[in-house]
Parts: C-alpha cells; sequence; structure tokens
C-alpha cells in the first residue's frame, strides 16, 4: 500500500509534551460502530466478565546518555543489547555490554573512538551502522551498568517531545507504567501510561483478569516510514516474552467466550506474534518484527486500548488494521476537531476490530 494514505495534517498544538494528572484523567475516544468520548477511567464500564485485558510490563531504563568525544559533545540512546545472555569480554577483563545505539552528531564518529559519559563509565565505538547507528562496547554490565545509567541516564522522551524539552525528574515516574517489572526497554509502552492501582482494581471488579506479556520497546518505534510502498519498509525487531502460564490463562478464557484486549500496540504484536492459524496462542520467547497493515487478518486480539500515533507511522497502520483505515481516517479527524492530546503523553482510544478484510482508503476531511 501506498505510504501516502496514511499521512494527515495535525496541530502541533495537539502534541502532549506533559502527561494527564492523574493519569487516568486522560480521554478515551471509543471507535466501534460510532464514536463515543469518554475517559480512561471509564474503560471498566466496556469490559464483562471473562474478558482478559494483557498489559506489557516492561520497564523502561535511563537510555539517554550525554558524553564526550574528545572535546566534542555526543547523545547516545540506547536501542539493542546486543550482548545477553552473554556479554563479550572487555577491557580490562570487564565484561561489557554490546550496545546497538543511535548517536547524534554521527557522521565525525569512528570506529575505536571512545565516548565518556563519567569517570569509569564509557564505551568503544565497535563499527558505524546504518541511519545514524553506531555499535559500542561499553566498560561494564550488571549492576555497575544500571547504576550508571540510574545515576547519568536520562528518560527517553520521543524526539517531538525532546524538540521542546528535556526530561525531568518527574518523567523518571510518569514515563513508566505502575505495573512495569522486566527492565529493557528505550521507550514507553504508552498506552499503559494511564493506568492507576485505582483502576486496575476497578478492572478486577469488572470481572475482567489482568494478564501480562513483555516486549522490549526499541528506540526503532520513533522511526517514520520512509518508503513510497509499505512493502519495502524493513521493521525494527524487538525482543518478545509470553510464559506459558499466560498463554494458557488467555486460551481458556478466550475459550470460554472471554474477549481479549490488548493494551497498547506492543501488547497486540506479542500477542499476534505468538498465535497459531488456528487462534492458540503459544508460549513465545524470541525477536519479533512483525508489520501489521490493512488486510492483516487478526487472530486473537479483539480490543485494543492505545494512543493516537504520527503520520505515516506504522502504529497509525496497524490501527488502520485492525479497525479499518476508513473509520480511522474519520476517528482522527474527530480527535482532531476535539482537540485529543496526540502521541506519548497524549489521550487514547478504545477500538474495537472491524470485521476481517482490507479497507479501501479516503482522504482526511
Amino acid at each position: 500500500m501506498k505510504t501516502s494514505l496514511f499521512n494527515f495534517e495535525l496541530p502541533e498544538s495537539l502534541i502532549a509534551t506533559e502527561p494527564a494528572n492523574p493519569r487516568d484523567a486522560a480521554r478515551m475516544l471509543v471507535i466501534s460502530d460510532a464514536f463515543e468520548d469518554k475517559l480512561i477511567a471509564d474503560l471498566p464500564s466496556f469490559l464483562r466478565p471473562g474478558d482478559v485485558v494483557v498489559f506489557n510490563d516492561t520497564r523502561v531504563i535511563p537510555a539517554r546518555l550525554f558524553g564526550k568525544r574528545g572535546e566534542a559533545g555526543v547523545e547516545i540512546l540506547l536501542h539493542k543489547n546486543l550482548t545477553s545472555p552473554s556479554p563479550l569480554v572487555g577491557e580490562g577483563g570487564e565484561r561489557g555490554y554490546l550496545w546497538q545505539c543511535f548517536a547524534r552528531p554521527s557522521k565525525k564518529i569512528k570506529s575505536g573512538d571512545r565516548v565518556f559519559f563519567a569517570e569509569n563509565f564509557h564505551a568503544e565505538v565497535i563499527r558505524k551502522l546504518p541511519g545514524g547507528e553506531v555499535l559500542l562496547q561499553f566498560n561494564c554490565t550488571g549492576s555497575v551498568m544500571r547504576a550508571h545509567l540510574e545515576r547519568h541516564g536520562h528518560m527517553p522522551l520521543p524526539p517531538y517531545i525532546e524538540k521542546k524539552r528535556y526530561a525531568d525528574e518527574s518523567d523518571k515516574s510518569r514515563y513508566q507504567t505502575v505495573y512495569a517489572k522486566h527492565e529493557g526497554s528505550v521507550a514507553a509502552p504508552t498506552a499503559g501510561l494511564h493506568f492507576t492501582d485505582k483502576l486496575l482494581s476497578a478492572i478486577d471488579a469488572a470481572g475482567a483478569t489482568r494478564a501480562h506479556v513483555t516486549l522490549h520497546v526499541g528506540g526503532g518505534t520513533f522511526l517514520p516510514v520512509k518508503t513510497e510502498d509499505t512493502d519495502d519498509h524493513i521493521m525494527h525487531s524487538e525482543f518478545a516474552t509470553i510464559t506459558p502460564e499466560t498463554a494458557d490463562l488467555i486460551n481458556r478464557e478466550k475459550a470460554n467466550g472471554g474477549r481479549v484486549i490488548a493494551v497498547g500496540t506492543t501488547s497486540l504484536r506479542t500477542l499476534e506474534s505468538a498465535v497459531d492459524e488456528g487462534g492458540t496462542l503459544n508460549a513465545f520467547s524470541s525477536e519479533t518484527d512483525i508489520f501489521i497493515t490493512p488486510g492483516y487478518r487478526f487472530k486473537i486480539v479483539d480490543m485494543l486500548l492505545t494512543n493516537f500515533h504520527l503520520p505515516r507511522s506504522t502504529l497509525f497502520m496497524l490501527v488502520s488494521a485492525f479497525c479499518g483505515l476508513e473509520k480511522m481516517q474519520a476517528a482522527y479527524a474527530h480527535a482532531i476537531t476535539s482537540n485529543y492530546r496526540f502521541y506519548s503523553y497524549g489521550d487514547a482510544c478504545l477500538l474495537y476490530r472491524q470485521d476481517q478484510g482490507t479497507t479501501e482508503a479516503v482522504s482526511f476531511a
């Protein structure tokens, strides 16, 4: 499909740079046969006993680092740890993590350069990669690396927020879900940022079951689709896990008539990566680069809670596959005229899956 079909004009004033306070005060556009303007706090009223609400319990690390290459400043965004579970041996016999990273500026960086972030905390450039990325080997690992990141790292807010402000102390908690558990993401699963302990309890009270999967979100989630045709786009891969117990739980509730509600596109992509053609969810622990565009036939997810996404992004393509391109174009037009807040710190929408099949494209009104 032509990438231009997924383009739209968004007023910059609707790009949220601060989160809603409290979290569950954000707005929620319900998209089914019609549009309903609600709040995130209303979500439990759309659930019924037997439903399974699936959350991504990844934990964001302070992945943005500012260092020096000689006298030149360098900004590093960690993207993917390539050494786990067997880190390479680094300088002085230390075992150092090998990370694929985005670097800025990257033009003058060359193999063999060292980037210093603090005393006893540095990395060597192993080689340059396409697209402004570099391969860095750090001089530490494990708890030492985590301690350095906690002290010197910054939460990796998306570029459209970083253009206006750098992360501050409040982002360390607000750019993290309240149920975050497994470290590894360099971007938040943003639909989950709306949840509070009170809202989670309300989901339980509605008779729905909560389940957790893990997908470590990579920096590639910020990258726009630059190809003219979606078939030519190379999707970034991310590591995801579903335990056997979670797969059994979801399969059992689904067989009993419950619906599967994915909180965020990362949860949806994890589930759809692990389900077979017959609709049975399997345990999963692997990289996934699933790229969902209109025409994809969903096998397990019935509803999706997600934020409002960027034009020409893989995520807007995904929601267009889930709900129909024409309907999502109309929904986004409604959201824009109704002043919904967009992107990571913005509002959300609750999508009901359309009948399986391809929807024709139309232009935004």
